[in-house]
């Protein structure tokens, strides 16, 4: 069987395909920030660190996390590594000190959290 002649063109898709402007090194840096992110003890350690204005030594961050200190170790790597965090050594201690990725990222944390509040802790659709 034939179809019916129309005058309408044939329509092969209804939609444009979908694309970003990020290239795949860019995806790969936020997709490392976010999984960094993903973990309570490396979550909560950037938080600790972010709150000093210069910085951590580890000996402030250990107790204030309540985890053994190779989970404290092994976050700290990990959030470095990301460039969530900067590190230096005076002596025999590590400093740690939020970057401004990490800054911005925790500020825009922040500012959701208000919304969502600020909304009787309804999200957006």
């Amino acid at each position: 069987m034939s179809q019916p002649a129309t005058d309408e063109p044939t329509q092969l898709s209804c939609c444009e395909p979908a694309a970003h402007e990020l290239t795949e090194s860019e995806v790969a840096a936020d997709l490392d920030a976010l999984t960094a992110l993903s973990n309570e003890t490396r979550y909560e350690a950037l938080r600790v660190i972010a709150a000093a204005d210069e910085g951590r030594c580890v000996c402030e961050i250990e107790p204030a996390l309540g985890v053994s200190q190779g989970a404290v170790s092994q976050a700290l790597s990990r959030l470095f590594a990301a460039g969530l965090v900067t590190r230096r050594k005076e002596g025999r201690w590590r400093y740690y000190a939020a970057t401004p990725r990490a800054r911005r990222l925790l500020d825009e944390l922040d500012a959701i959290r208000a919304d969502v509040e600020s909304n009787g802790g309804e999200r957006d659709e």
